[in-house]
């Protein structure tokens, strides 16, 4: 049994850290709001900071919405490196920047801890299976050692490179989820448009190469109108403009990136920020004059 900590419990942090629980380890955690009954009912301890959760726990895992959020966390006040000794290990599963991460990690690693950055994918129903998809950034020694705790949460996990990478691999799964989301959008505005019943559109694209697990899960939200969140909008706006940003840096043209960038800008004008990202369809069906189904009443 170990000793763990966990910090953020959002929507994604909550059922990642009742997993850990699960696994039979001790858990100290602390977020913003209170903690959920269930995990304290569990048996996890709730801590007042973020420091208490770093000087009781050897491992610190972190689950928090945008980097500025893991900066204060971990630098701040009664953050994570005021309660750090040396060997311990802290793992950032917030999907941030790739370059404030390896800044990040240096400053853990100069305080003789490890640091590893572990942005998952898979959302709120990943996360309460525990078959997150794990993009893991840290030496070999640290994967190594944090694995056994990753296995409690996900099921494809790969060390992709050192520090930042796993922040890198993140935003480019966001640019394939969104581009993903764009065109299932399209698709099934068209094929409402044009008179089709989009389920049954759906169903057929199922039993083909267009074929997807955004057409199955997000496809049918856009059917269905079910936009509670599973990841955000404003969240997956975020991830975007890290691309978007990196692209200008490294002098990478993204325009469908940008175009779906756009589309979410247009959700969440129209106040549909805190939606699922499937919601991305209401662009263009605003667009298009025209919903894939009628919302419910």
């Amino acid at each position: 049994m170990s000793k763990l900590g966990f910090i953020g419990l959002g929507i994604m942090g909550t059922p990642m850290a009742a997993n850990l629980l699960k696994g039979g380890h001790e858990l100290f955690v602390n977020t913003r709001r209170s903690v959920p009954a269930e995990l304290t009912a569990a048996g996890a301890t709730a801590c007042a900071s973020a420091k208490e959760v770093a000087e009781k726990a050897d491992v610190i895992f972190l689950m928090l919405p945008d980097t500025p959020d893991v900066a204060k966390v971990l630098f701040g006040d009664n953050g994570v490196a005021s309660g750090l000794s040396k060997g311990k290990t802290v793992v950032d599963m917030s999907s941030i920047s790739p370059m404030e991460t390896k800044a990040f990690a240096k400053k853990i690693n100069d305080l003789g801890c490890d640091y590893v950055d572990a942005p998952v994918s898979g959302g709120e129903v990943g996360a309460k299976a525990a078959s997150l998809t794990i993009m893991v950034g840290a030496s070999d020694a640290a994967f190594e050692r944090v694995k056994p705790l990753f296995e409690l949460m996900g099921k494809n996990i790969t060390l992709v490179g050192g520090n930042g990478d796993g922040q890198t691999c993140k935003v480019a799964n966001q640019i394939i989820v969104a581009l993903n989301i764009a065109a299932v959008g399209e698709a099934l505005v068209f094929a409402s448009k044009a008179g089709a019943d989009p389920a049954k559109v759906r169903q057929a694209l199922m039993g083909g190469f267009a074929s997807s697990r955004i057409l199955e899960v997000h496809g049918e939200r856009m059917i269905k109108r079910t936009f509670n969140p599973g990841f955000r909008i404003n969240l997956h706006q975020k991830d975007l403009a890290l691309a978007l940003a990196g692209a200008r840096e490294l002098g990478v043209g993204l325009p469908q990136t940008a175009g779906a960038a756009q589309l979410m800008q247009v959700v969440a004008a129209n106040g549909g920020k805190d939606l699922d990202h499937s919601a991305l369809v209401k662009a263009l069906e605003l667009m298009a004059q025209h919903p894939v189904a009628p919302d419910a009443a």
